[in-house]
């Protein structure tokens, strides 16, 4: 298949068949995991494509180039984990820049912004991303950089990609987007045009809770080049056994979002109409304030929500519960996993900025994963019984 036929095809085919579905050595109907560290060169003047592991792999080389379709983008880079995609992608900035940040962040993000970027003379700004007026005033002469999050954890924001895109290109300023809850099935950035688009692979790009990566997708040269530079400047690199777990995992991609994301608007749903549940956040509902934003610019609404019970002690008769979902950290696997925000993916933000944005004590997430709906939401009513009156 070549890339223009391929352009012909949806992601769900593309997911499949793409440029490295056959290995060309052997033809083998999966990518060869290379582990080599380094690579013989036939000269001193005759070096091939790869030297040493860090600076390139065949199996890595495998899934950036594929991703990157994916994401429609020209580059993809692969790293340890989502937080080095994060941070290294942090570090095109300068001592002295000025960053614009969505309020409501992934807690490691917060941590990295407010004790690592500080420490380098890089500056900061918190705001409600969902206003485009208050992003405008944020902005000053020496901003670099605007990262949103969209939708936001935990509590689902969506805010609203091209008029981003559009302030910060009036402004100097590159845009970040962590598209981690959407992936490039329901959600491509680059082309809204964005500049930068960052994953953390381990959750619906992986989809089976095995494996830890990120990923950061661009289009231009010249970025692509940047952040080549600083990947393999800081090391942060992903390994040619885990790449292959991510291929892997994406060859079921589409099919595990769409299943996931429909039995997610289901239970959302079902949420709305318990009266032990006092909010539910889901930008599926036609009654959440980003659901016309999400609607311009995505393909779906995802397959997380957040709702919110009274209070902490509601959260913990509720979590000794339930049977099926596990309750631990992360989100976008197979099984549903049921979190706790202000104990896991924002422990690292102190209990007066989390109140600030909406991250209450009785606020629980969900990542809906494969099970059928129906017996989640009868697990689900069997714990809320179990809620003291």
């Amino acid at each position: 298949m070549t890339r223009d036929s391929e352009e012909q095809f949806s992601l769900q085919t593309r997911l499949l068949h793409h440029q490295h579905k056959i290995d060309k050595a052997s033809g083998a109907v999966s990518v060869a995991i290379q582990p080599a560290s380094t690579f013989h060169q036939e000269g001193l003047d005759d070096f091939g494509e790869f030297d040493y592991a860090r600076s390139g792999n065949p199996t890595r080389q495998a899934l950036e180039e594929t991703f990157a379709e994916m994401e429609n983008g020209t580059a993809a880079y692969a790293f340890s984990s989502g937080m080095a995609a994060i941070s290294t992608t942090f570090m095109m900035l300068s001592a002295g820049d000025h960053l614009v940040i969505t309020e409501d962040v992934y807690g490691g993000t917060f941590r990295f912004t407010t004790e690592v970027l500080t420490r380098h003379g890089i500056e900061h700004t918190f705001v409600d991303m969902t206003n485009v007026d208050e992003v405008k005033k944020a902005i000053q002469p020496n901003t670099k950089m605007i990262h949103m999050e969209t939708p936001s954890n935990p509590t689902m924001k969506i805010t609203p990609i091209r008029e981003i895109v559009s302030l910060a290109r009036e402004n100097g300023c590159l845009t970040v987007l962590d598209n981690t809850f959407m992936t490039p099935v329901l959600q491509r950035p680059l082309d809204l045009g964005v500049d930068v688009v960052v994953h953390s692979a381990t959750k619906f790009i992986g989809g089976h809770s095995d494996v830890v990566a990120g990923l950061a997708v661009v289009k231009d040269t010249d970025l692509a080049n940047r952040l080549k530079f600083l990947q393999n400047s800081f090391g942060a690199i992903l390994g040619p056994n885990d790449c292959w777990l991510i291929l892997r995992g994406m060859k079921t991609m589409h099919t595990r979002m769409e299943a996931s994301s429909k039995s997610a608007m289901q239970i959302a749903k079902w949420l709305t109409e318990q009266p032990e549940v006092e909010r539910v956040y889901y930008p599926g509902l036609e009654d959440h304030p980003g659901y016309a934003v999400n609607e311009s610019q995505a393909d779906g609404p995802g397959a997380v929500l957040s709702f919110e019970l009274t209070n902490r002690e509601a959260v913990k008769q509720v979590v000794d519960a339930v049977e099926i979902p596990v309750f631990a950290v992360s989100l976008g696997a197979v099984e549903s996993i049921l979190s706790y925000p202000a104990k896991m993916s924002h422990a690292a933000m102190p209990a007066d900025e989390r109140s600030k944005r909406g991250i209450t004590d009785g606020l629980l997430r969900l990542s809906v994963g494969l099970e059928k709906a129906e017996d989640l939401i009868t697990d689900f009513k069997q714990a809320f019984e179990k809620i003291t009156r």
